[in-house]
């Protein structure tokens, strides 16, 4: 079945109020937090993002944060960007989610044209949705590709300006190889008049985020709506290196295990055990459980940022991502798997905690445990995301390269 996208037309708000500085844009997501916290019932029974809190999100400056100042956009650090998206994932999870792709866009500028970047972009406000994951086939032909496939996990497809959609490239039937003799792939953006999205997003958890499935079924695509991430085209530094991407992605966990810490805490702070009398502020079993789940995330928090941040510094100065150590190019992304996997963790044992208290819907608990456990099946937090840095770390074949720089 299609679906209609939620974006209403002519919505995108004048760029002359959009926030564009990171103390602006967090400033403005803190201030929807509210708003999302009190719909997030209505976000997840409508299985997508509605289109006004589209637009709220859109106009707290949230999607431009990746484009250049040169593309009229924020231009936040990885840091300010994982701040970002934190402060929006502890007003609403799935909201947080579609913010992190979302804001894609200006990354993927990097890897085009300047002229394209203009021309399919307007505004640094737009959004993309979709998949990187070569799951298509992008047949050559004279000016670009005739691009067909289905992709799942379709996260934000339903708002999207842009639809990202990874293929395999072929010339003349036959599939086209890397130097080093690997399948060569590229990301293609298509318009979204162009995708059929198929309703098949009725999910654990992150139901708010629409990551329907979808089909593109022999379309032009441009040659110039196409790129590599091997190849930045309109910007060098930091954010023209291939993990860019990843590096904001912790944001999501830390911002729902905040939000269920802070309200794990207010909760058994006037509780009162109604058999003894007792405060739960002075149960000693709750007084350990919260301070040793504040420890846990106070730790993943701390090593997630430090490490963006020294990535940040290496490749400010100058230095190229291929002469990183093998120990700076694994750091960032097995980090970002401890904040998936420690944050679903802390979530699980503050459930525990409040016992019968966190199975009554609609319970945050119940919604962030949930939506954590669906967060934590995206590759970023699987096995092979470690298999990926160990093997890098001795020299042999990582399963997922992507998650370790390799782009070929």
């Amino acid at each position: 079945m299609t679906i209609l996208h939620s974006r209403p037309a002519n919505t995108t708000p004048p760029e002359s109020t959009v926030p564009n500085t990171a103390e602006e844009i967090l400033a403005a997501v803190r201030a929807i937090t509210p708003e999302l916290r009190d719909r997030s019932v209505e976000i997840e029974q409508n299985r997508r993002l509605p289109a006004d809190v589209v637009e709220l999100v859109r106009g707290a400056g949230v999607f431009r944060m990746g484009f250049g100042k040169e593309f009229g956009g924020a231009g936040l650090t990885s840091v300010e960007q994982t701040r970002v998206i934190e402060a929006l994932s502890y007003g609403d999870t799935a909201v947080g989610w579609c913010g992190m792709i979302g804001m894609d866009s200006g990354l993927y500028s990097a890897y085009l044209a300047p002229a394209a970047v203009r021309e399919m972009f307007p505004s640094p406000d737009m959004i993309t949705g979709g998949l990187i994951n070569p799951n298509g086939r992008a047949e050559r032909v004279p000016g670009g590709y005739r691009l067909s496939g289905h992709w799942n996990l379709g996260s934000g497809v339903t708002h999207a300006d842009w639809v990202s959609a990874g293929a395999f490239t072929y010339t003349d039937g036959e599939q086209d190889r890397t130097e080093s003799g690997n399948p060569n792939w590229r990301v293609l953006l298509v318009r979204p008049e162009d995708v059929k999205v198929i309703d098949t997003w009725h999910s654990t958890g992150l139901a708010g985020s629409g990551s329907v499935d979808y089909e593109i079924a022999d379309v032009f695509v441009p040659e110039e709506h196409t790129f590599s991430f091997g190849k930045p085209l309109s910007r060098k530094g930091p954010l023209s290196a291939p993990d860019a991407l990843m590096r904001k992605m912790p944001g999501v966990p830390l911002g729902a295990a905040r939000a269920a810490l802070d309200f794990v805490r207010e909760f058994a702070a006037t509780k009162v055990n109604r058999m003894t009398g007792q405060r739960w502020a002075d149960d000693y079993r709750i007084q350990f459980e919260l301070g040793s789940c504040e420890a846990d995330f106070l730790t993943m928090r701390h090593g997630v940022y430090g490490s963006i941040e020294h990535k940040w510094s290496r490749l400010e100065s100058g230095v190229d991502y291929a002469d990183l150590t093998p120990h700076e190019r694994v750091e960032t992304v097995l980090l970002a798997l401890k904040a998936f996997r420690g944050a679903l963790d802390i979530v699980r044992r503050l459930y525990d905690l409040l016992a019968t208290t966190s199975i009554y819907k609609p319970s945050p608990m119940d919604r962030w445990l949930r939506d954590l456990t669906t967060m934590c099946q995206h590759v970023m937090a699987q096995d092979v995301i470690v298999q990926s840095a160990g093997a890098y770390l001795l020299g042999g074949t990582p399963q997922f390269p992507f998650a370790v720089g390799i782009t070929e």
